[in-house]
């Protein structure tokens, strides 16, 4: 009896440990079982290819505004190059508005402006716009020689410049539409603006941007909005260097900041300098506080220079001289890279 309880016993753990035996071999097949693969995405994120920016053609819708000499409101200069700039944004394919207007300056006098508004794909409502004062300096207030300080400016690159970039995005754009809507103002009166040794201690900053204060007011289209505005201000000296300008980062920081991103990583991080620069009374500041639209200011700021802007600011040597090809390149690529690669 003992022995067949003993032999049941040893039957018993022969068949546990055979049943343990099978169910780890199952356990570790199942476990090395091929799984099937998994999908991956087939979907390829191609870069938006951006158009080349031309700086020669940049270069020539500059000198082709110098030429008229200073754009001075009330001027047959003036007149005759708000024609020239309208038709040639229309023969580029844009719906061109000229915004005709008067204000008065500091000193009481009337003046006729001209904004002139150029959109693409006006029927699209995501927009971007592009911005630049045309007119030029009426007297050269910080000249070093006295006696020029009361003629007015060729503003080569004080005003000249900035639409010298935008003519050459807008020739861009007529070739290729990006997927935004895009609109380029040209905007009117903004240096007409008290001389340096007619400054009162009280705010002066309404006597400036003129031209944009009255569009603001009155925009070419009513409730006109966009996602964000750039403007344009001394974009073409040598070696310019664009510094975080205050006002722009209070207002619109994350675009400030994407844009001069895009221009280090194509190359223009020797421009675009993420370094803090000044607080400057601009057009941006009366657009983004009448229309709440964020707008910056990619601007000249010289940390060497005694007014802190581009050597020759209001001065008579504001000329073709003061022009540098590889400067505009730098603003009008980065400009059209960032237009490009907007997504609706």
């Amino acid at each position: 009896m003992f022995f067949k309880i003993r032999l049941m016993k040893t039957y018993i753990r022969i068949i546990t440990r055979s049943f343990l035996l099978l169910l780890l071999v199952g356990i570790i097949s199942c476990n090395n079982t091929p799984k099937p693969a998994q999908k991956t995405s087939t979907v390829k994120h191609e870069e938006i290819p951006v158009p080349s920016f031309n700086s020669d053609s940049a270069y020539l819708y500059v000198k082709q505004q110098v030429r008229y000499g200073p754009r001075v409101n009330n001027t047959p200069a003036h007149e005759k190059c708000a024609l020239m700039l309208a038709a040639k944004l229309r023969s580029l394919g844009a719906k061109v508005i000229v915004q005709d207007g008067h204000v008065k300056t500091f000193n009481g006098k009337d003046l006729k402006i001209e904004n002139i508004i150029a959109s693409y794909q006006p029927e699209k409502k995501s927009r971007i716009f592009i911005c630049s004062h045309w007119d030029s300096r009426p007297f050269a207030d910080h000249d070093p020689d006295p006696k020029n300080r009361n003629k007015p400016i060729d503003g080569a690159n004080d005003g000249a410049s900035g639409v010298g970039v935008i003519i050459e995005i807008a020739r861009q754009i007529s070739i290729s539409s990006p997927s935004v809507g895009v609109d380029l103002l040209l905007l009117d009166a903004e240096d007409y603006g008290p001389p340096q040794d007619q400054m009162r201690n009280e705010d002066t900053s309404d006597w400036w941007g003129l031209g944009t204060q009255f569009w603001a007011k009155n925009p070419h289209v009513p409730g006109y909005t966009a996602r964000f505005g750039v403007l344009l201000d001394m974009v073409g000296a040598p070696n310019a260097t664009f510094l975080l300008e205050t006002i722009s980062m209070n207002y619109a920081s994350s675009v400030v900041k994407s844009i001069w991103t895009t221009a280090g990583n194509i190359g223009y991080s020797d421009y675009f300098i993420f370094e803090q620069g000044g607080a400057i009374t601009d057009d941006h500041v009366f657009i983004n506080k009448i229309l709440n639209i964020p707008t910056i200011d990619i601007i000249h700021l010289d940390r060497n220079s005694q007014t802190g802007f581009y050597p020759y600011w209001h001065t008579v040597k504001d000329d073709m001289n003061s022009i540098d090809k590889n400067t505009l390149k730098a603003v009008g690529q980065t400009l059209l890279t960032v237009i490009y690669r907007a997504q609706n």
